[in-house]
């Protein structure tokens, strides 16, 4: 896929999660204005921020969240990773959630109807990562709700994760607030 083409999915997203998902103080002002000038967001190389995409993985019952425990931030996190070419930009989020933890079975959460929007674009800084000769910057996280059993087998992918385990789901009121806030049934 060409540049301009990974743009116009982006700058389409962008626009109809502010139209149809987004607060009144969601304005992604960075991740529009990078849009607007041609960056290369689906390159890590991009800076000042590029995008990502991650998963909220929730039991069928909501009572649960599988996450990762970081090996370079050292903390618990949802699974995700810099965007991989894709189809759909949840693909990229299913994939990244499927290589950390091993599970099985994940399936896009009703949520979505079916539709690649993003249930939260979350834009933070990031430390950088000195051995990889990053310097900090921002990742346009596109995060999406999916569904697993918390019964399925597990494997961390060691390379990058501690451990993948599940937890209450109140365990994203400290990793990805506005998620939190704005799950069904809560």
């Amino acid at each position: 896929m060409s540049g301009s083409t990974f743009l116009a999915r982006a700058a389409a997203i962008v626009s109809d999660y502010r139209d149809h998902v987004a607060g009144p103080h969601e304005h992604l002002s960075l991740l529009r204005w990078q849009i607007d000038e041609g960056h290369a967001l689906e390159s890590r190389e991009t800076y000042p921020g590029h995008i990502t995409t991650s998963a909220i993985i929730l039991s069928p019952d909501g009572a649960q969240t599988l996450l990762i425990d970081h090996r370079t931030l050292k903390r618990w996190l949802q699974p995700g990773g810099h965007y991989e070419p894709a189809a759909l930009f949840w693909h990229s989020a299913m994939r990244e959630a499927v290589e950390e933890t091993g599970i099985a079975g994940l399936a896009l959460h009703p949520w979505h109807e079916g539709r690649d929007r993003p249930f939260i674009i979350d834009s933070h800084d990031v430390p950088g990562k000195a051995s990889r000769g990053e310097r900090p910057h921002v990742h346009h996280d596109l995060q999406f709700l999916f569904v697993a059993d918390p019964a399925a087998v597990l494997s961390a992918q060691l390379d990058e994760v501690a451990a993948a385990r599940w937890h209450p789901v109140k365990a994203l009121t400290d990793i990805a607030t506005r998620a939190m806030s704005r799950l069904p049934g809560t």
